[in-house]
């Protein structure tokens, strides 16, 4: 699907669209994003004049009550800047792609030789706009904020009539920032079960990175976190998205994480192997016996280490006679009995 995506592995995407106007700066977010290990750069492909009426007004925590139109013309992109973060991202190893938000930014993206495409939860019941994603072949991430489970399958089997079933599925709140009390993982896990033939992650608008170590540890293939150089930074996404620390946290987590998670067999460890015949316990004696003794319950006792005859048949062990010898704390074995 991508590069970078494996199936043993949550594929991490930095979300660095809108938190830059000029190469400079995207530049310095790629270099950040590489060294925190993430999988992929994604931008934001818009412009005003098709994304927003002037009558589109923001309403948010982190924009106030603004004007949609004016915000989003400061911080539209062109193509000759898209052509220049991609390659740049693609220097360093990184996918990358982004989210359009009209046809016109699709065919923009596909010049550009877009591998995939990322669908912002406001189109996610755009079915019109969603035939004309299918159609280009790639896969789409379909961010599925602001809707309802029957929405999200109409838009799921409108792209799949398409035929395009190259589809990742997001779990996202459309507020910025996102609370605890709004997260709400387990929707996430909801549409794992309603489409077990589709991958799904999460789309993080939370404040720290702790919503997306959860998701990923709920199963999530994919996790999308905002990305600054700055959290105080000008702009309305600086202040939800991870700086290069907390990115870097994050990817360490998730990959540490994944190496716990194991195999899901319920058997000891490789490096519980010397310790399970150290640290068990086992039936020794509690006194010196002499070969032809009768064992009594108070000649035994259930001590360490574990290399004995097990505990579970301390009982059977009474009324045994000894076939030889024996001092005090001697691990019994069954080639003692007579």
């Amino acid at each position: 699907m991508f590069r970078n995506y494996r199936p043993d592995r949550c594929y991490i995407i930095a979300e660095i669209g809108g938190n830059f106007t000029t190469f400079d700066q995207a530049r310095q977010l790629i270099d950040e994003a590489k060294s925190s290990g993430v999988d992929a750069v994604k931008l934001q492909t818009y412009k005003a004049e098709t994304l927003s009426s002037r009558h589109a007004m923001f309403d948010m925590e982190n924009t106030g009550v603004t004007s949609q139109f004016e915000l989003f013309r400061k911080y539209e992109i062109g193509h000759e800047l898209h052509e220049a973060v991609f390659r740049y991202a693609e220097s360093h190893g990184l996918d990358w792609f982004s989210s359009p938000s009209h046809e016109s930014d699709v065919d923009l993206l596909e010049k550009c030789g877009v591998g995939a495409h990322k669908v912002g939860s406001d189109d996610a019941v755009n079915l019109p706009f969603l035939r004309y994603l299918a159609k280009t072949g790639k896969p789409i991430l379909l961010s599925t904020g602001m809707s309802t489970l029957d929405e999200v399958r109409e838009s799921v089997e409108t792209i799949k009539a398409a035929g395009n079933d190259k589809l990742i599925l997001l779990h996202a709140i459309t507020s910025y920032p996102t609370h605890p009390e709004n997260v709400n993982l387990l929707a996430m896990q909801t549409m794992m079960q309603t489409f077990p033939d589709l991958d799904v992650g999460y789309s993080d608008h939370t404040l720290t990175p702790v919503a997306s170590l959860c998701a990923a540890a709920m199963g999530a293939r994919v996790i999308e976190r905002h990305f600054t150089y700055d959290k105080n930074a000008d702009g309305p996404d600086h202040m939800l998205s991870a700086d290069p620390a907390e990115m870097k946290w994050l990817v360490e987590a998730i990959r540490a994480f994944e190496i716990m998670r194991g195999s899901g067999r319920k058997e000891p460890a490789a490096s519980e192997a010397t310790t399970r015949l150290n640290n068990r316990k086992s039936v020794v004696l509690q006194r010196s016996l002499t070969a032809g003794d009768i064992i009594s319950a108070g000649d035994i006792a259930v001590k360490r280490p574990g290399r004995g005859i097990e505990p579970k048949h301390f009982e059977d062990l009474v009324g045994r006679r000894v076939a030889r010898d024996l001092e005090v704390d001697s691990l019994l074995q069954w080639s003692d009995l007579a």
